[in-house]
């Protein structure tokens, strides 16, 4: 059986959830002890997968998500991680499927815990040399299974009562999966089966004779039921019966004893290793559901989350790569929304078919938040979640990088602006067309004209290569000779700042200009003049 509730055609890898939420658990419990291991946290992630949760600072959002759940943490950093690879039909696949969680969330969260109580009772079990042995496999496969058809059958009458409240095909797909592989006829089938395999009569098995008068061709036959009517009484007394030979084994026999037990071993080895296939095959089968629904849970999580918060949030419509759509309503920083206890200020934007944001003005004026917001939505967008906004647009992207501002290297092994070098290298390696480039303040550790003709030759090579660019600068030069060209496929942003020096942290449209406002931080902080007029001397940081 498969769950295929995040993709509609194949399966999600679950396993892969399994050992980063064990490693994750023996992380947290090492660093209580002091005792660091060697895990790689972005294993089998992509090669930006920690530039982005560094850059767009998504710890917060993976915690709101997680509520301490380790599965929910892994399974939905991977799927948020991972969205690039998305495509317009799972986005939707996933929309519906978690529009319905919205609507139904207590089953949803029954659902999922029901796979975590399957997963987690039989946690650390294992035969170990006992394998070898086939009554020790069949015993152990018999105690699972029989374990596991309570849940099996909660999961039946779940299904049952509220299948006709989903509407998503995803949804329909696994209820109608578990309607016909799992009927209460078949699992009380199922049930009396298992009760014949603890052989409460007996074993009956055949054999022939193979060369050298070996035994061969084992097997393990049904003990018939013994219905005793007059007819049987009557046949028994008066019809000729067929030979039968029979032996006693002395109760001092030993190795009589030892070859009786190994016949039986192998009349029932068979039966013992499809048992135990079975009880993996039901095992497996709720470890996929627990994965699987992780991130749907993760996503109520964070919905519950902003909503006691006061948050808005929406169903994006995402477009395809070639479009260059962006245009939001309402749009915040979730991981912020969730850190701080003031309102978080929305912002609106309409930038249909422009690949270049260049995005100015004074200091501390919500440029880097505005970015992140950016970068966060388009994330939560091609995973097949809801966005922070009231309404949201925007085409697909084939990769999202960062290249954020970063301190001074501690291991001293390279300078400040090399360091930002080198890594705008890694990433112009990965870019293709149609991938979305996110840059806070790049190439700031240098002079402001080198830094701008940096700046300005990368932009026009990778934009000429389909790739959109959403770029902070405090560089006047940088952003003024890209104003003052004027191409079509550009917008030009500015933090808002009131005639008094304070600050909306609203982004709007606008020209750059040529002070980034520093005295009025200075003011702020210090409460006193720092006696430079912007008008005379322009200041960036």
């Amino acid at each position: 059986m498969k769950a295929r509730l995040l993709y509609p055609n194949m399966d999600f890898d679950w396993r892969w959830a399994q050992l980063a939420a064990a490693e994750r658990a023996n992380r947290r419990a090492s660093i209580r002890s002091r005792q660091l291991p060697d895990v790689d946290p972005c294993a089998g992630l992509p090669p930006n997968a920690e530039d982005l949760q560094r850059d767009l600072d998504l710890a917060p959002l993976f915690s709101a998500m997680a509520q301490d759940d380790d599965w929910i943490f892994e399974v939905s950093r991977r799927v948020l991680l991972e969205a690039v690879q998305a495509d317009l039909e799972i986005i939707w696949y996933r929309q519906a499927v978690l529009q319905d969680c919205l609507q139904q969330p207590d089953v949803a969260r029954q659902l999922y815990t029901l796979a975590v109580e399957v997963t987690e009772g039989r946690r650390g079990h294992h035969l170990g040399v006992l394998s070898r042995y086939p009554d020790w496999v069949l015993r152990d496969a018999l105690e699972t299974l029989m374990d596991l058809l309570r849940p099996l059958r909660a999961l039946h009458q779940l299904v049952a009562q509220y299948a006709p409240c989903f509407r998503a095909e995803g949804w329909k797909q696994f209820f109608t999966t578990i309607q016909v592989n799992l009927s209460a006829e078949y699992l009380t089938e199922v049930e009396g089966h298992l009760h014949e395999l603890k052989f409460p009569h007996g074993v009956l098995l055949s054999a022939e004779l193979g060369p050298a008068h070996k035994g061969t061709r084992y097997r393990l036959h049904r003990v018939p039921k013994l219905r005793r009517g007059l007819w049987d009484w009557w046949r028994d007394l008066f019809e000729a019966k067929p030979p039968v030979y029979r032996f006693e084994l002395s109760p001092r026999d030993e190795a009589g004893a030892q070859a009786l037990g190994e016949l039986r071993s192998r009349a029932i080895a068979s039966a013992a290793e499809a048992l135990g296939q079975a009880a993996s095959h039901v095992r497996d089968f709720f470890a996929m559901l627990r994965a699987e629904l992780a991130f749907y849970i993760g996503c109520l999580n964070l919905h519950e989350a902003l909503t006691r918060r006061g948050y808005h949030t929406c169903f994006p419509q995402p477009a395809p790569v070639s479009e260059h759509r962006l245009s939001f309503h309402g749009l915040y920083d979730v991981s912020l929304a969730l850190t701080v206890d003031r309102p978080v200020i929305p912002n609106d934007l309409h930038a249909d078919g422009k690949t270049l944001l260049m995005i100015t003005g004074p200091n501390s004026g919500g440029k880097t938040t505005f970015l992140r917001s950016l970068g966060i939505a388009q994330l939560l967008m091609q995973a097949g979640a809801f966005v922070p906004a009231q309404s949201f647009t925007a085409s697909l992207c084939s990769g999202l990088f960062t290249h954020f501002r970063r301190e001074e290297d501690i291991r001293l092994q390279s300078g400040k602006f090399d360091g930002e070098l080198a890594r705008m290298s890694v990433i112009v390696d990965h870019l293709r067309s149609g991938a979305v480039l996110l840059c806070n303040e790049s190439f700031s550790a240098t002079n402001e004209r080198e830094g701008s003709e940096i700046a300005r030759q990368l932009i026009q090579a990778v934009t000429e290569l389909g790739v959109r660019v959403y770029f902070v600068t405090h560089f006047y030069e940088l952003a003024r000779s890209f104003y003052e060209k004027g191409p079509e496929s550009a917008c030009f942003l500015r933090a808002e700042r009131l005639q008094d020096g304070r600050r909306t942290y609203r982004i709007l449209k606008g020209e750059p200009l040529a002070t980034t406002y520093g005295e009025d931080v200075y003011r702020r902080i210090f409460g006193v003049s720092c006696g430079v007029s912007h008008e005379e001397t322009p200041t960036r940081t």
